[in-house]
């Protein structure tokens, strides 16, 4: 990936916060909180390792201590391994309300040894309906990987192990929202979706296999940390301008062929491309969000 040339901030962030840049990572102590699941979500290895837990009583779910707005985070994860059919790992970025805004990676189990579906989402003041579902092209139980967003004035990068697998542009000039106004948490959570998750249903979470665990390590992040004062500024001022290159951060040509190579190979459904879905026409935004 490459920085494009400067963009005014000034223009595209008018904020009822402020913001102060900062990059940091590694402790999970310090920078999430286990939020459900009666202790099945765990922080071990002083910090560095956490741990959610799903079995027919409950699943689990932490959060971040802070609020971001912008930024480039990223987390490695290893997936539940085996038979994980009906369970989800949710792994996203959202703020609250119906008119919220949220960045989601959520990875579908499957029976042993039939591929994890990784589905992408963008909320924009509440809407959705922006969905594109991939395979990988690994085994995400055998080892950890790692999920990166990122979300910057211009655009928002979906990678996995660097590799960017979508690209979702602001798309302001067509009358399309653009998450940049409300601060959001990272979040995650397993939990239970047999309803849904896995063929459409048909296949329900074998219970004699749980409990279910997946696993969390080396976050980081490098953004926008909001806080409650009544400024309007996310000015990279506060560390060196290298550290803070994501802020115009786009896809140089070696990225795009990788973005192609995975959206041709891997991609298994992609909104912008369903008719039936979208009889009186597409959405707008997919005319600059081109896909191999």
């Amino acid at each position: 990936m490459a920085s494009s040339n400067p963009v005014s901030l000034v223009l595209v962030i008018s904020l009822v916060i402020s913001c102060f840049v900062i990059a940091f990572g590694g402790n999970f102590h310090q920078d999430f909180d286990i939020t459900w699941g009666d202790g099945r979500g765990k922080i071990l290895d002083n910090g560095q390792l956490l741990t959610l837990s799903l079995d027919k009583a409950s699943g689990s779910g932490f959060q971040s201590k802070n609020e971001y707005l912008f930024g480039k985070i990223d987390m490695q994860l290893k997936l539940v391994p085996g038979n994980s059919a009906g369970t989800v790992t949710a792994y996203y970025l959202s703020s609250q309300g119906s008119t919220h805004d949220e960045i989601d990676f959520e990875f579908l189990g499957n029976l042993s040894g039939d591929p994890y579906i990784l589905h992408t989402n963008v909320f924009s003041q509440g809407k959705g309906d922006r969905e594109q579902q991939f395979y990988l092209w690994f085994d995400p139980t055998a080892d950890f990987h790692t999920y990166s967003i990122l979300w910057n004035p211009q655009r928002i990068i979906f990678s996995v192990d660097g590799t960017p697998i979508r690209e979702f542009k602001n798309a302001e000039s067509l009358g399309v929202a653009y998450p940049k106004n409300q601060p959001m948490r990272i979040y995650s959570s397993l939990w239970n979706a047999d309803d849904w998750a896995t063929r459409g249903g048909l296949v329900k979470t074998d219970w004699n296999e749980a409990p279910f665990t997946a696993s969390y390590r080396n976050f980081n992040a490098n953004a926008c940390v909001s806080s409650s004062s009544g400024s309007s500024s996310c000015t990279p001022s506060s560390t060196s301008s290298s550290s803070n290159s994501w802020l115009n951060e786009e896809l140089d040509s070696t990225s795009q062929e990788r973005l192609k190579w995975v959206q041709k190979n891997y991609m298994i459904y992609n909104y912008c491309s369903d008719s039936k879905r979208f009889s009186q026409g597409v959405p707008p935004e997919c005319a600059i969000n081109t896909t191999a």
